[in-house]
């Protein structure tokens, strides 16, 4: 049996190269004009909407629940009890060297109150409460919803700061309304700190990979106009009420939208680059690139926007919302990369590669495919070898998993930074019950209500409760209770802070323990939102992660016209998503020390490692079958890997960099997406579509096509 031929760089079809004879000259200037001027227009106009978004987003959490969920149906009947919508603010002050309080300090404390509630945007102000020992003292402010975008939680702030002497006083502003504006202030830089670090860490790899400055700024152009162009339909969808936005969502459609962007940009223009060195008519190589780039870039985008609309099938709209918008960002990336990048191209030509133009005859194969064709001779020769070892590496650090505590997380550790809201909650978890401030609320039928109140006293983890009259104010016994529809209410007190996972397990054991009423009773407020939030993604990552799969193998069966090799893509795909998430697990407890995890992360996390890894498996395989037919299927696959390593590998360093930006925002879900997303990103990229896949290939042979035709051996 003869021995194979050394590996060769593969060359351009012959007969793609002439261009239809129909392009005139005036015509190869004037389309892709045409093309630039129409991107350049959408571009402006969609970063003008980027500062519309503010009026369509939200950061009320039971917005993003569904209807049927308790606590939104508690949160309904809470509108009906009380006239306006308000959120708590918890104002507490200590004596400043730990002592009594004086009594001329609850007078000047008492005058704060008043001052209070002179704020714009502050509905109601229960004056100051001494706490037990005496030592501090708790201030109830409810606020309207707006109030931290409008400017009132950071009067208050203000007002506290300078009505209590700081020689005296050690005070500050906490609760959910402190939380909210917290989180606005971390979200403040999506805009623009969030997007200049992804544009300037994707500019430098460009630089490196293309050893060009024109280039990059073209690729980053047709990237940018792709999200520009996202936000104005995003935007309509969220205007006319189709989906819920909310600040992280925008976020990671910029992350998105640009990696994806600049990755089908890299296989376009590495295309176009192998083209010029076989034919001087720049328009005809540019023509075959694109004609060549389209069925990938169309197959990975469209891979990737369906397994983003199963998020469809979600309970929680912000979930829901995350698909659409995600597919669109994506459809705008395949759009602006086969249509805007070329027209940039046309109109510049060789100019754009400077200082290094390829010509026709270029030989850059010694250059550009020394390393990849190493990898393809040692794939080559020890297959079983490295598909066996890689697979157990990954396998190893999926063992990590196990550790992974992703079942929510404080409110108060969500902002990973030292606020005034944290010190708070500290202090009045000092010197008051943890939960005053954000209590949760109670609704049971008006002829038990003697018994619900009962029952929700002697809940273990509830210290106080009480039922509410027409004045808000606890009632004197259930008669006096204010009654809506048949309805009564009952304000409780937890023993630890309602943002803490112990509280949420009072929560459970609180509905638990009123099951046992002859009517429905409800549970709801800021915690209960919270339980019913966690259960609902975790029910989500159940039913979304199967869906998911059974779409992209459905995909993949179509576009490669085989079983086999969809069916290794997925499951490589899948190990490497596992093994960064028990890296993750690991960092996260171990190095970072955050308490937990948000139960989202673990499905976002799914969701674009597992769709946009099987991008660059995409990129690969359909490259190999193109050469299978006059080279085999183990030769086409390393011939494949040959010619695609460098653009794949440098897609998965730029996709890698664009999402570990989201780390620039001090949101614990934001940094752990990035660490696990840039993580597995680099691991498939490295190790999976490098070593694992052609591996695998190699020693399964024709077989990986079948039943296509193109497994039959050449005759």
């Amino acid at each position: 049996m003869n021995a194979p031929a050394p590996l060769q760089t593969p060359s351009a079809d012959p007969q793609a190269a002439p261009a239809p004879r129909s392009r005139t000259s005036r015509g190869r200037i004037l389309l892709p004009a045409v093309l630039a001027i129409l991107w350049l227009a959408w571009t402006s106009w969609g970063g003008q909407t980027f500062a519309d978004l503010s009026e369509v987003t939200t950061s009320d959490q039971t917005a993003f629940l569904p209807v049927d969920a308790e606590s939104t149906r508690a949160g309904d009947l809470q509108e009906r009890f009380a006239e306006d919508d308000a959120v708590p603010a918890t104002v507490v002050a200590a004596s400043a060297d730990g002592g009594e309080l004086p009594a001329e300090g609850t007078a000047e404390a008492a005058e704060l109150s008043e001052q209070v509630a002179e704020l714009s945007g502050v509905t109601q102000v229960i004056p100051p409460q001494p706490s037990e020992d005496g030592a501090a003292l708790q201030m109830l402010v409810l606020m309207e919803e707006t109030a931290a975008e409008e400017g009132t939680l950071d009067e208050l702030r203000t007002l506290v700061s300078e009505g209590l002497d700081q020689d005296t006083w050690e005070a500050y502003v906490t609760g959910p309304a402190a939380l909210s504006g917290d989180l606005q202030e971390a979200f403040a830089g999506i805009d623009g700190i969030l997007l200049l670090v992804a544009v300037v860490a994707v500019f430098l790899i460009l630089i490196m990979v293309y050893r060009s400055v024109l280039l990059p700024v073209l690729v980053l152009l047709s990237s940018i106009g792709a999200l520009c162009a996202a936000i104005t339909v995003i935007w309509a969808m969220a205007q006319q009420g189709w989906i819920t936005l909310d600040d992280q969502i925008q976020g990671i459609l910029s992350i998105l939208v640009i990696g994806a962007a600049t990755d089908y940009s890299l296989l376009l223009v590495a295309r176009y680059r192998e083209e010029l060195a076989h034919t001087e008519n720049r328009h005809a190589a540019l023509w075959a690139a694109v004609r060549r780039s389209t069925p990938p870039i169309l197959a990975s985008g469209g891979t990737v926007a369906v397994a983003m609309l199963c998020l469809l099938f979600s309970d929680l709209n912000s979930n829901q919302a995350l698909g659409p918008v995600a597919s669109t960002g994506i459809v705008f990336a395949m759009l602006a990369t086969l249509t805007f990048l070329p027209a940039l191209l046309a109109l510049i030509g060789r100019p754009a590669f400077w200082p290094k133009v390829p010509h026709a005859q270029t030989d850059t194969a010694a250059s550009q495919f020394r390393l990849w064709r190493s990898v393809a001779e040692l794939v080559r020769r020890r297959p079983r070898a490295v598909w066996l070892v890689v697979t157990l590496l990954l396998l190893a650090s999926a063992a990590g998993v196990t550790q992974l505590k992703a079942h929510g997380v404080p409110q108060t550790e969500i902002v990973l930074a030292e606020t005034e809201t944290q010190a708070g909650q500290a202090l009045l978890e000092e010197h008051f019950d943890a939960g005053t401030g954000t209590p949760s609320t109670v609704f049971a039928p008006a002829q038990e209500a003697a018994e619900a109140l009962e029952t929700v006293t002697e809940t273990e983890g509830i210290v106080a409760a009480h039922l509410v009259d027409e004045d808000s104010a606890p009632a004197a016994d259930p008669d006096a209770a204010q009654q809506v529809d048949g309805w009564v209410q009952i304000s409780a007190t937890l023993d630890r802070a309602g943002d803490s996972l112990e509280a949420e397990e009072t929560v459970r054991e609180l509905r638990a323990s009123l099951d046992s009423l002859d009517g429905e009773a409800l549970v709801g407020g800021s915690t209960a939102t919270q339980v019913d939030t966690n259960d609902t993604a975790q029910r989500d990552l159940t039913v979304i992660i199967p869906l998911v799969l059974i779409a992209i193998t459905a995909i993949l069966v179509l576009v490669l016209r085989s079983v086999v090799a969809p069916l290794i893509l997925v499951a490589t795909t899948v190990l490497s998503y596992v093994a960064a998430l028990g890296i993750s697990a690991l960092v996260f407890n171990h190095f970072f020390d955050f308490p937990g995890a948000d139960p989202s992360v673990p499905l976002y996390g799914f969701m674009f490692l597992v769709a946009l890894g099987v991008d660059y498996n995409i990129f690969l395989m359909t490259r190999a079958r193109e050469e299978t037919p006059q080279h085999g299927a183990a030769e086409g696959t390393l011939r494949s890997l040959v010619v695609t390593g460098g653009v794949i590998t440098s897609a998965g360093v730029v996709l890698a960099a664009t999402f570990a930006a989201l780390a620039v925002l001090p949101i614990m879900f934001m940094v752990q997406l990035a660490f696990l997303v840039a993580v597995g990103i680099l691991i498939d990229t490295f190790v999976v579509r490098t070593l694992q896949v052609p591996a695998l290939c190699v020693e399964l042979g024709r077989r990986i096509w079948w039943p296509s035709r193109t497994a039959e051996p050449m005759s």
